[in-house]
């Protein structure tokens, strides 16, 4: 058996390259399908390509853009799903339940068992943000909604929230369920979904934006992020004016009603955990972006999203990021106006713009050229490795993400993880990225080791499909085939394909 200071040294050639994009134009046939299948998805796979070969491009993108919801997904793979807690418990019921848990865990008064009590609510917490990373990579292995799935991360990842502030952990599941059944419709539907939900009120310090106790954190990443973007001609008295407009917008963990004037009564609302507080509402007219909104409660949120989804600034500034997840770190100018002028005349409607994109000359020059990163290399390693076989324990691939620094839900900062390759490339990402690559390619992974069970289930991966022969092999670099040619084991084979700098882009 070749040692391993040799396979080191190989593995360490493909590292000088492996941010190194291939060019892709001498791809053709099932290569370049794949490649674009490569891009649409978290990672080609043997059926994706006998699909798109049954339904041809278009077909196949139309059935992405209008997909079946929910997804069909395997029925191993919806089991793991089911039996989650997340999946059995709606959102209120369970938060109201670690609630009961942690005021009785602060109610303790020997200092000993206290730390306990806390500590075994903390981990209860961190075990249902488990079962939300474990959900998202059960559908980014297995949903046929492959576009729905890659944008269901764009969304959170764009409207961001950090799942150990407050009790977030126990929220960032069912934030993420209703991005991903919104992901494709209008922008404005998703915008307001985001601005609602309790996971976003809590993160951005909402709760704490009253009536002569102005909080700005919510209204600055509002406009900001989520829609106008830099320099989409807002100013500090519009961050003023929408904070004012999102006072009394908070959440309520209890089932109690806060007390109310009579005349404040008819405009309280309660939905789930989210409550309008009109005791806490600044009712004064507001100046916003040109306009007045009148003083008329919660229904000033609504005038001002609708302002918000429909401005220019904010069809430019999120089809440029959508352009930069899915094509090219800095996209072209051109490309990114089509597509805000697609957003104006559908009204944002997310399926239209993904259609100019994809159909651009932009997205198919770029094909091959984008570096995956951390949650594309790992979720597409796993899909080649093990296209036929169940993963079982989703365990490792966060683990895994946690050491690339893309973990699900932990992004701190309300920006999101960066989509640019300088993020993500550096020796010490790469050097991961191989250890990575040899514990998959090696079959050591532990993706079926069943939790309680004492081993696991051996599973040696199959990387020499028909997809890798037919889309893969052809569009390979010289010097990645050499090091396929020196392979002296299978799972040395698999750990240099995994770590090829064909494999590291998209």
């Amino acid at each position: 058996m070749r040692s391993l200071a040799v396979s080191t040294a190989l593995l360490l050639s493909l590292l000088g390259c492996a941010t190194t994009p291939q060019p892709a134009a001498t791809a053709h046939g099932p290569a370049r399908d794949t490649l674009w299948l490569d891009r649409l998805t978290w990672g080609a796979s043997s059926t994706d390509l006998a699909a798109l070969r049954s339904l041809g491009r278009a077909g196949w993108l139309d059935a992405q853009l209008q997909p079946r919801n929910p997804a069909a997904l395997p029925a191993a793979a919806q089991s793991q799903i089911d039996a989650l807690s997340i999946t059995q418990v709606e959102l209120l019921p369970l938060v109201q339940r670690m609630e009961v848990q942690r005021k009785a865990a602060d109610a303790v008064t020997d200092d000993a068992a206290k730390a306990d009590a806390q500590k075994n609510y903390q981990q209860a917490l961190t075990k249902l943000a488990r079962e939300a990373s474990a959900r998202a990579l059960l559908h980014a292995l297995y949903s046929p909604n492959q576009v729905q799935e890659q944008l269901t991360w764009f969304w959170f990842n764009h409207f961001n929230v950090h799942q150990f502030k407050h009790n977030l952990r126990v929220m960032v599941g069912d934030y993420e369920q209703g991005l991903r059944v919104r992901a494709l419709g209008s922008f404005r539907e998703l915008l307001g979904y985001a601005v609602r939900h309790p996971a976003m009120l809590r993160y951005l310090d909402n709760e704490q934006n009253a009536a002569n106790r102005i909080n700005e954190n919510f209204a600055r990443e509002l406009l900001e992020l989520h829609t106008l973007g830099v320099g989409g001609g807002y100013s500090q008295r519009d961050v003023q004016e929408l904070a004012r407009v999102l006072t009394g917008l908070g959440v309520n963990l209890t089932d109690n009603k806060p007390r109310l004037k009579p005349e404040q009564e008819a405009r309280y609302r309660r939905a789930g955990l989210v409550e309008f507080n009109p005791a806490r509402h600044d009712f004064g007219d507001k100046a916003l972006l040109g306009i007045t909104v009148k003083g008329e409660g919660e229904a000033e949120l609504d005038q001002v999203l609708d302002l918000l989804a429909k401005h220019p600034s904010t069809a430019r500034h999120v089809s440029g990021k959508l352009a930069q997840f899915f094509v090219a770190d800095d996209p072209a100018p051109a490309l990114v106006e089509r597509m805000a002028e697609r957003w104006r005349q559908t009204d944002g409607r997310i399926a239209d713009v993904m259609r100019a994109m994809v159909q651009s000359p932009e997205f198919e020059a770029s094909l091959g050229a984008k570096f995956k990163s951390p949650t594309h290399y790992v979720v597409s390693a796993v899909r080649l490795a093990y296209a036929d076989k169940m993963v079982l324990n989703t365990g490792p691939m966060i683990g895994w993400l946690y050491r690339l620094g893309q973990a699900p839900y932990n992004r701190q900062t309300p920006d999101g993880y960066p989509m640019d390759e300088n993020a993500w490339a550096g020796p010490g990402q790469m050097a991961t990225r191989f250890e990575i690559a040899r514990a998959i390619g090696s079959g050591s992974a532990g993706l079926f080791k069943v939790e309680g069970e004492a081993k696991d289930r051996p599973a040696f991966p199959q990387l020499a499909q028909p997809l890798y022969y037919d889309g893969i092999a052809p569009r390979l670099a010289p010097a990645t085939q050499q090091a396929l040619a020196q392979a002296t084991s299978p799972q040395e084979w698999n750990t240099y394909l995994l770590a090829s700098p064909d494999f590291m882009h998209r």
